[in-house]
């Protein structure tokens, strides 16, 4: 059955997914998203290998989040860009690559190349203000989502959190 046996619908219907700009290490920076308005993702701590720290940036104002999977406050973040975040946005442009990450962020890189050190600097330019915590269980919450499908075995069959969705290719 090949493509023209699918109404519109089913056509539409899978989601888009993006090839990563370069194969990136998950150690420092597991988790990477540009979601809700902003870069957020999860970043391991450079002391304590059982802490990790959830850091966000919101695109257009830059205001900037990061504590601990506790709630705890960055010692970092105060009045500037932790390391945490930092590496957030390295980490984004090597998954989504440096344009895409400055068009999501509207972050405007007027001189030299465009990397995630022009990102940077560009939004620690503006002064951002310091944002509040509350995106950091969602995004946590989306993280150790994730990690429970790795520790799925390899399947075809359907997942039972997702049979919601409707089977494709299904006589009607």
């Amino acid at each position: 059955m090949g493509d023209g046996a699918l109404s519109v619908w089913e056509k539409s219907s899978t989601a888009r997914v993006v090839p990563p700009a370069r194969p990136r290490k998950l150690s420092k920076v597991p988790f990477v998203e540009l979601a809700d308005g902003r870069l957020q993702g999860v970043v391991s701590s450079g002391s304590d290998i059982g802490r990790v720290y959830v850091s966000s940036v919101v695109a257009g104002t830059y205001a900037f989040a990061c504590s601990t999977n506790n709630n705890r406050p960055c010692g970092g973040a105060r009045g500037w860009f932790c390391n945490h975040i930092r590496a957030l946005v390295d980490e984004a442009v090597v998954q989504y690559g440096a344009e895409r990450v400055a068009r999501y962020l509207k972050a405007e890189v007027t001189d030299g190349e465009l990397d995630a050190d022009a990102i940077t600097t560009a939004m620690t330019r503006t002064r951002p203000a310091q944002g509040d915590n509350s995106a950091a269980a969602p995004v946590f919450s989306r993280f150790l989502r994730h990690l429970a499908y790795l520790e799925l075995a390899p399947s075809t069959a359907p997942l039972p959190e997702m049979q919601w969705f409707p089977t494709t290719r299904a006589a009607a």
